[in-house]
């Protein structure tokens, strides 16, 4: 079971990277990636907090090196996948996940690229200047990732781990 977990993360984090070049939105420094957060809602729910929050930084670590990402996607993205394993784990509904996602990179990421951004990239932007573009980008991906949990593919993925029973899942 924890090599198919596994599995399932490093499918997630070739998927991120791979769509990183795409679907990214530049607003300023930063390089907003709806992508992500429906990656890490999907794995929030599928695989908990620990794979989510690996994958994130998988992806943000790849990104970077790739040049497709700014180090700004380290607190966006881990904070939010985070606090989207913990509030789906305490709620156990999509709307945790979405919730926590939106929450823990709209704001706290948001507001932990500050620092970054000022210090390391030497950018003048303001303490709440990343607010907007994060919760647009994050926002957008939890539209997406609620659809595709309304369309069972979580549930069909969960199926094929073998963490539960099908649900009008097409064998």
């Amino acid at each position: 079971m924890h090599s198919r977990k596994l599995a399932y993360t490093a499918l997630f984090i070739a998927v991120g990277v791979l769509s990183a070049h795409l679907v990214y939105i530049p607003i300023g420094i930063a390089k907003c990636f709806p992508l992500q957060h429906v990656i890490n809602i999907l794995l929030a729910v599928l695989l908990g907090t620990r794979y989510s929050v690996s994958a994130a930084f998988g992806i943000s670590v790849l990104r970077n090196i790739l040049g497709t990402g700014s180090l700004l996607a380290f607190p966006g993205s881990m904070v939010g996948a985070a606090l989207a394993g913990l509030l789906y784990k305490k709620t156990n509904s999509i709307w945790g996940a979405i919730i926590g996602e939106v929450i823990g990179t709209g704001f706290i990421g948001a507001l932990l690229a500050y620092p970054m951004a000022k210090y390391f990239i030497g950018s003048q932007a303001g303490a709440f200047f990343f607010i907007i573009p994060f919760t647009v980008s994050t926002v957008g991906g939890s539209i997406i990732a609620y659809f595709l949990y309304k369309a069972n593919i979580v549930n069909y993925l969960q199926y094929t781990l073998g963490t539960a029973e099908p649900r009008n899942v097409a064998k």
